[in-house]
């Protein structure tokens, strides 16, 4: 039976491939647990665009993984910006603005995009002008009708397209941008032997409206704590490394998974869950919010908000058999593994 909660991105829907670069994407169509959110790889070998384009129904939230390319985007008011984004860097896109990605190096690019809907609607510049006839675009541009002729024409988007030549990239590209984002040179506010976590939120970027990312890396020391998020949706993409994931469902039932790299999982808001390193190596996760600020509620917190004898009772023991649990007014996120792994 295939699993509920998690899939794997590099196995997703092709959406597109050719020499130019690649598009797999996980949507509700394939991954029904989806809500609100949903999610991209896209990879552009050198010299490739993604094509200007713009999603109907959905922001989106990029994080470049490797390379270096040129994002444009056109927003409302003709508002322009271009900016040049690199690893470790995000961008963000709001509906219904038209914007591109081009690869400005000689090796491949690749981002992971997620997706403020789990059904994203995208048109494209290619189908949009295939829509209309020589004369509509004649009298758009004051040109005669007989200039579009010889340019083929479809209402299919092209998605990744080759330039011919060397980049066009203006002085400003180097600027920041409202829409650009470098959370891994963000100084992680949560940092310790069992792990750290940078944010892209509203807090500290404030073009994000309805979605967020969390940076998180867990050492071989630590572990997720067991959480919910009583107003958001989480959906986690597996960048480097092997992980648990333990997800209670309402119906009582438990789901344990091991995630590699490429897998995406999603818990749904409130849905109590836990992430554990496996393995020696670092995990590297990159988890999106269906909020521009989510919030978290841990089993510490939690076990500290109510008397012992409540405790006790709710646990079905003793107050002389329940352990001594730590008094907590905030939950660390990440805490340290004391124990050994469970086989």
């Amino acid at each position: 039976m295939q699993a509920k909660h998690v899939r794997s991105l590099d196995s997703g829907h092709i959406e597109f491939e050719s020499e130019l670069g690649s598009i797999s994407r996980l949507y509700a169509d394939t991954m029904p647990i989806l809500r609100r959110l949903s999610i991209k790889r896209l990879i552009l070998a050198a010299g490739a665009v993604r094509e200007p384009h713009w999603h109907a129904n959905a922001t989106e939230l990029s994080y470049c993984v490797s390379g270096q390319s040129l994002v444009s985007v056109l927003d409302n008011g003709s508002v322009f910006s271009s900016f040049t984004v690199s690893a470790g860097q995000m961008f963000h896109i709001p509906s219904g603005a038209v914007h591109h990605i081009e690869n400005l190096g000689a090796d491949r690019a690749e981002f992971i995009v997620a997706f403020r809907h789990e059904r994203p609607e995208d048109f494209s510049m290619h189908a949009a002008f295939g829509a209309m006839t020589d004369a509509v675009l004649g009298n758009t541009y004051d040109l005669p009708g007989a200039s579009f002729a010889p340019i083929a024409r479809s209402t299919r988007s092209a998605f990744i397209v080759g330039r011919q030549g060397p980049a066009a990239v203006p002085a400003v590209a180097a600027f920041n941008n409202p829409h650009k984002f470098d959370v891994e040179a963000q100084h992680p506010l949560l940092a310790s032997q069992a792990g750290s976590a940078r944010f892209a939120r509203d807090q500290f970027w404030p073009a994000l409206k309805d979605i967020s990312m969390y940076s998180l890396r867990i050492t071989h020391q630590g572990m997720r704590e067991p959480h919910w998020h009583p107003e958001t949706a989480e959906m986690g993409y597996v960048h480097r490394g092997r992980a648990r994931m333990t997800v209670l469902d309402p119906d009582g039932t438990t789901d344990t998974y091991d995630l590699k790299a490429g897998d995406v999982y999603f818990i749904p808001r409130a849905y109590p869950h836990h992430i554990e390193q496996l393995g020696d190596e670092e995990i590297h996760f990159l988890i999106f919010f269906d909020q521009p600020t989510p919030g978290d509620i841990g089993y510490r917190a939690t076990a500290s908000a109510f008397s012992r004898g409540v405790l006790a009772a709710t646990l079905g023991t003793t107050e002389e058999v329940l352990p001594t649990l730590p008094f907590t007014p905030a939950d660390p996120l990440v805490v340290t593994r004391i124990n050994a792994r469970d086989p």
